[in-house]
């Protein structure tokens, strides 16, 4: 009877050991992009944090190495060959946290609160428009009808260079020397919501995530343009913000353009098809 009984004992304990067999199992190269995505969670709300003690050029910092991390994660689990369902979704929803409600909460706590009804009204469109861009992008991700091309564009502008866009009022401030003045606060209402007009929209920016290889015998230029680039950033980090979210947005107009010209592109070419099927001649009649 004792041996009946450790017997079943056993049998009832097997199903814990084999969860727990299961949970330890999961490899490293399954937490690790993981990790990186919850940092960036992190860094987000702290620059909230920042935001509310009177820190912002703290806040601006903290939301940045997020943008960087959230460019990262992604990347680590393409090399360690750890990318789950899991990932994508925690990976969306620390994109909304740090590029959709913490931009608005900062950018709230810095001037539109001036304007107390009309400024948390565009912070909280600000972060709708983040949350909308994100569930499009989930969507059409797996969208098998798109265009080889379609990949080196953005629908809407993206989630990260959104925020970064948003906050320029702040990079204007700190490195300009600008006042955080209230006759400026509508100029900037204005400006948060056409960033969340952009994305929201469908207007296509450039992607870059196709960018290739590196002709030889422009490595040395392009690897000394990198360096000399990141050490601006480093030393000047609000000027050289400036110039980059204005270089953006100029480049703006140049992604719709060269998004037409390849639409114009496989319009032709469909035109071509269909018209060379009614011209082409009628097959001969078989054998009676």
């Amino acid at each position: 009877m004792k041996e009946e009984g450790a017997l079943h004992g056993r049998e009832r304990a097997s199903p814990r050991r084999n969860r727990l067999r299961r949970i330890r199992r999961i490899p490293m190269r399954f937490v690790l992009p993981n990790l990186v995505t919850l940092l960036a969670i992190c860094l987000g709300l702290t620059g909230v944090r920042f935001a509310i003690e009177g820190h912002f050029d703290f806040s601006v910092y903290a939301i940045i190495v997020a943008a960087i991390l959230d460019g990262l994660d992604g990347r680590i689990a393409r090399a360690l060959q750890g990318t789950s369902r899991f990932g994508a979704e925690l990976d969306s929803l620390a994109d909304f946290v740090d590029f959709g409600v913490a931009p608005a909460l900062v950018l709230y706590l810095w001037s539109l609160h001036e304007h107390s009804s009309i400024g948390w009204f565009a912070a909280l469109i600000f972060a709708i428009a983040g949350a909308l861009r994100l569930a499009r992008f989930n969507v059409m991700i797996d969208d098998p009808n798109k265009p080889t091309w379609s990949g080196n564009f953005f629908v809407g502008m993206p989630a990260p260079a959104g925020a970064m866009m948003v906050m320029l009022p702040l990079y204007l401030h700190f490195g300009l020397g600008m006042a955080n003045d209230r006759a400026y606060v509508p100029f900037e209402i204005a400006y948060v919501l056409l960033i969340a007009f952009l994305m929201a929209s469908r207007i296509p920016h450039f992607s870059g995530k196709r960018i290739g290889r590196v002709p030889r015998e422009w490595f040395i230029p392009v690897l000394l343009g990198i360096l000399a680039t990141l050490l601006l950033i480093v030393m000047f980090t609000m000027q050289m913000l400036i110039v980059l979210s204005l270089a953006y947005l100029a480049l703006i107009p140049l992604s719709v353009r060269r998004y037409l010209a390849y639409q114009h592109a496989d319009e032709a070419a469909a035109g071509q098809g269909v018209a060379g099927e009614e011209s082409a001649p009628p097959a001969p009649a078989g054998p009676d």
